[in-house]
């Protein structure tokens, strides 16, 4: 099993769909050739930004070929897999082959509002099922589920192959005690875009970035810049991507961040229902910020 912490900005690549609403993947190959050549460290495909709930078996099949083959090995690839069964989730996992795949991404169960003894089990079956390292995700926002700071060091404690946590509750307290509690070589990783910049200072390793589709070079930079110790640089870049992160997310993702992409002529802002685009004035405000940038 590959070994190898994961660190650094990655990218949580959309899934660009045409004017018929299938999926554009001569789109999805440019997305992620651009996220590559800029700079990025990894590449997350079938997360939340993917809008993976609305794609069947063999587009979820098709995209993540078309992402390994752009990729050809030049970045670790993260896998996301997760449901509301664990059972069919441990059955996905069996089923997936993960030639190419470095890690696996494993989101809360939702809906469900399992307790913390419900999730502990859950991410327990995942990992000993997975065949590669595995990273929790903790996003109450959109589970309406909180992985608590001591299911979170239980889990990395107890599972070696739980390498990982995505952490987008928001909530510093508790990230504070996983950073401080942490086992050695377990990897914090900052699952929201603006505030990734003290998430670091904090201690984190990394971000699994939404804005880094249209900004890679950028994000990956200020990552880098915090591993550096250079703050004053990482601020800087902090604080030139922070609006654009405040528009791409104020009417909802990934509607923001495909608006942005149109912009910069990467892919159509098309979303599957029961998402939908931005508005016009969010959309003329993302293209002048753009212009500027």
């Amino acid at each position: 099993m590959n070994t190898t912490p994961i660190r650094g900005a990655g990218v949580a690549l959309v899934t660009p769909f045409s004017n018929d609403g299938s999926v554009d993947y001569p789109a999805l190959k440019q997305i992620t050739e651009f996220t590559i050549s800029k700079g990025i460290d990894f590449i997350v495909a079938l997360g939340t930004t993917a809008e993976t709930p609305t794609l069947d078996k063999d587009e979820k099949h098709e995209v993540v070929r078309t992402i390994l083959e752009t990729n050809n090995g030049r970045k670790p690839v993260v896998l996301g897999i997760g449901g509301s069964d664990t059972r069919a989730v441990v059955k996905q996992i069996g089923e997936q082959s993960f030639k190419g795949i470095n890690y696996l991404l494993n989101v809360a169960p939702y809906y469900n509002k399992p307790n913390q003894t419900g999730l502990y089990k859950h991410f327990e079956a995942v990992a000993d099922s997975s065949p590669v390292p595995v990273i929790i995700y903790n996003v109450p926002g959109r589970t309406g589920c909180n992985i608590s700071a001591d299911t979170t060091l239980k889990l990395a404690q107890e599972k070696s192959n739980i390498i990982a946590t995505k952490e987008a509750s928001g909530n510093f307290d508790q990230i504070m005690v996983i950073l401080r509690d942490r086992p050695k070589g377990f990897a914090v990783l900052s699952g929201d875009d603006g505030i990734t910049l003290p998430t670091l200072a904090l201690g984190a390793e990394g971000v699994i970035s939404v804005i880094a589709n249209a900004c890679p070079d950028r994000m990956a930079h200020m990552v880098m810049m915090m591993k550096e110790a250079n703050l004053i640089q990482a601020r800087k870049l902090h604080y030139e991507l922070l609006e654009l992160v405040q528009m791409i997310f104020a009417e909802g993702s990934p509607a923001g961040i495909k608006a942005a992409l149109k912009h910069m002529g990467l892919c159509n802002d098309i979303v599957r229902l029961p998402l939908t685009p931005v508005s016009e004035a969010l959309n003329q405000r993302i293209r002048e910020y753009l212009k500027k940038m």
